[in-house]
Parts: C-alpha cells; sequence; structure tokens
C-alpha cells in the first residue's frame, strides 16, 4: 500500500450529493455548500484523513467545487490563510462512488470497506470499536455521508456496513453533516 506514511490514516470521507434522499424518500441530486467543502476539510485535516471526496455528476456542481478549491490552494487564499490550503488540498470531486472506490482500490491495491452513515438504526450496523481496529490495521476504510435527507436506500444496501446513529438526549435527530462528520471522526480517530 503506497502513500501510507504520508497519511496518519486509511480513512477517507466521501459526501454523496447523489444519488439521495428528500424529505419524501424521492431520489435527488443535492446542490454542493461552500460550508461543507470548508468544514469537512477541516475536519479531515485534523483528524488525519487521507483524502476527502465530493460525488456529484452535475458539472456546475463540480466546477463549482473546482472553483472553491483552486481559489484556497493556488490562488490569493493559499497565501492569505495556508491553514485553508493544507485542509483544501484533501478535497476531490467525482461523478460517483464507483470512481471513489476504483481510485482508492489502486491506491491501496484491494477494496475499500465502505461503511455508510445513517440517523436511524440498520440490520448490519458496526461498532466504532470494529471500525477503529480495522482503520488501525491499515486497511482502506471509506465513510460515506449523504446530504439532502441521507444516502439513497441503493447506497445503504451496496455498503459493508452501517455506523450506529449519533444520538443525543431526545427525540431530536437531525445534526447537519458537517456536525456528524467532526463527531464520527473523533470517534474513530480521535486521540485521547
Amino acid at each position: 500500500m503506497t502513500g501510507l506514511t504520508q497519511h496518519h490514516s486509511t480513512l477517507e470521507v466521501v459526501l454523496v450529493h447523489w444519488p439521495v434522499v428528500n424529505k419524501h424518500g424521492d431520489i435527488i441530486g443535492s446542490a454542493v455548500t461552500n460550508l461543507d467543502i470548508h468544514d469537512i476539510a477541516r475536519a479531515c485535516k485534523t483528524f488525519g484523513v487521507h483524502r476527502y471526496w465530493i460525488v456529484t455528476p452535475f458539472d456546475e456542481q463540480q466546477k463549482l467545487v473546482g472553483e472553491i478549491t483552486r481559489h484556497w490552494t493556488s490562488g490569493y487564499g493559499a497565501k492569505a490563510n495556508p491553514d485553508r490550503q493544507n485542509a483544501l488540498e484533501l478535497v476531490h470531486v467525482r461523478t460517483s462512488i464507483d470512481e471513489v472506490v476504483d481510485e482508492m482500490q489502486g491506491y491501496y491495491g484491494v477494496n475499500p470497506q465502505t461503511i455508510v452513515t445513517c440517523a436511524s438504526p440498520q440490520a448490519n450496523m458496526l461498532g466504532y470499536d470494529e471500525v477503529k481496529k480495522n482503520i488501525t490495521e491499515d486497511r482502506p476504510v471509506l465513510l460515506m455521508f449523504g446530504t439532502a435527507w441521507g444516502l439513497a436506500p441503493e447506497m445503504m444496501h451496496k455498503a459493508d456496513a452501517t455506523l450506529p446513529p449519533i444520538r443525543g438526549e431526545g427525540e431530536f435527530n437531525h445534526l447537519s453533516v458537517r456536525s456528524a462528520v467532526s463527531i464520527i471522526l473523533d470517534r474513530l480517530l480521535g486521540k485521547y
């Protein structure tokens, strides 16, 4: 596995904008947001994630991601804020999850374990400790987050496992994806 000495972990994060569902359960494509690009990249850099993928099949959305990341990695923003530059260098945009999995397979030499996140319990849940063990044993892990109202059922069924949902004090359970990424990365890669 090339490149492992350059990165803290074999964990990679993908933010999926298609296929996801809306509040009615319809399959949709969601819009990329500037906050998700920046904040998730910063969380990934903080916790030593190898790459942060953004999946959208929409050309205009891909161009937007490219413009934002170029500003911070090679444009004026790189000089103005080198910390942001370091974080946004992790961002890669692709058209589909299959492209991401193929690139990871080519990089690591094995298919990654695909793990999805969901706000409700699923039948194929794998605990945080088990996922953490896989990461520390240098098994590549692709952690998938959905936008809108979550990943489409086909993505949930294709994944190897699902992490348990994040639970708080009451019944309300609708975190922003940025918050969920940070919490989950801390559980998997945080140092205590």
